[in-house]
Parts: structure tokens; sequence; C-alpha cells
């Protein structure tokens, strides 16, 4: 294939699989009066990721790169547009299946990153590369935050099935919330307006 110019250029999928989130559906094993797709989910995470940072750096005197934990946030599911949606009580059933799964994660994020031209895929593994600092966790809280307004969202509409889940997404908010005192802030000061109609919030 060549450009105008008459070059000869490669195609390159990953921007076209990335699009593909819209079409990942969540929640698969629930009945939802609303369904929530994978990009959705997937921007809202990224915004509360900023957040937390944002409440990091500001009330807790930590240096966080708030922007990073966005595009962190934005691709933290990708993987799932290989794998579909695992639901979490099968993630986590054991610690089997959980290892069994993150080594099917690892592989379907290299398969996606193996659709970048080489020159743009360091700055990618960068963004999809696992780790366990300070940042990726506040990212894991922002998807279990995203998580329990799901829940909050299906309880206000009078869909039962999610009380159950929204219990166990607080008691692990409340949990995460012990070591990250930017999740206890958003927890306190952001989550009780969810649910509440859009003249109550004006």
């Amino acid at each position: 294939m060549s450009d105008e110019q008459g070059r000869i250029t490669e195609e390159h999928h990953f921007f076209a699989l990335v699009s593909r989130l819209k079409y990942i559906e969540r929640w698969a094993l629930m009945r939802s009066s609303q369904p929530e797709n994978l990009a959705e989910h997937s921007l809202e995470v990224a915004m509360i990721a900023h957040a937390l940072c944002v409440l990091g750096n500001e009330r807790y005197g930590r240096n966080l790169n708030a922007e990073r934990a966005a595009v962190v946030g934005m691709y933290h599911d990708v993987s799932e547009i290989i794998t579909g949606d695992m639901p979490t009580p099968v993630k986590y059933f054991n610690a089997d299946i959980r290892a069994a799964y993150a080594e099917v994660e690892a592989a379907a994020e290299q398969r996606l990153l193996a659709t970048l031209p080489a020159d743009l895929l360091p700055a990618y593994q960068d963004v999809l590369g696992a780790s366990d600092d300070y940042l990726h966790r506040l990212v894991k809280a922002a998807d279990k935050i995203s998580a329990y307004i799901k829940c909050i969202d299906e309880g206000h509409a009078g869909n039962e099935e999610f009380r159950t889940a929204a219990q166990s997404t607080r008691e692990a908010l409340l949990s995460m919330a012990r070591e990250l005192p930017e999740v206890a802030d958003f927890m306190r000061e952001f989550l009780p307006s969810y649910g509440r109609t859009l003249d109550e919030l004006l």
C-alpha cells in the first residue's frame, strides 16, 4: 500500500482493535437495567484515576502524574478485546484460575501490541505494562470505584440483581481506602452524589 506521495506504507490494526472496546459488554452474568460496555467503563476509570492522583498531589504531597494515570485507565482493559470480559466471580474463583487468566491477559496484550509500528511500540508497552506502584494502585481503585458506581446506578433503577455485588465492592473499596487515602476522600466527597437526579445535582 502507498500514500499520496507514493511512499510504501504498512497497515497497523492497533487503534481499529482498541475501538472495539465499545462492543464488549460488562457484567455478563448479571441482569442490567442499563447495559455498560468497556469503552464507557474505561472512560470513567480514566477520569476517576486522574481525580485520585490530583487528590494525592494536592492533599497528600505526592508527585503523581495524573495524566499518565488517565491514559493507563483508558487502556486498562484492552486485553478484553480479545478475551472478552471475564466475570469477577469466575476470574477470582481460586488462585489457579486467577493465575491462568493473568497469563491469558498478558498474551492478549502482547498480541495487541504486535499490531503497532515498531517506533510506537515502546510508548504503548509502557502504558499497558503491569506495575504495582502507587499510581497503578490508584488506577485499580478507580476500576473498583467505577464498578461500585454501576452497582449504585442499578440499585437506584430498582434492580436488586446488583445488591450483593454492591456490598462486596464497597467492602473492597473500604479495604483499599485504609492504605489509599485518596480513595477514602473520593468515597466520602463524591460518591454520595451518584444516583441523584439532574435537578438535585444542579
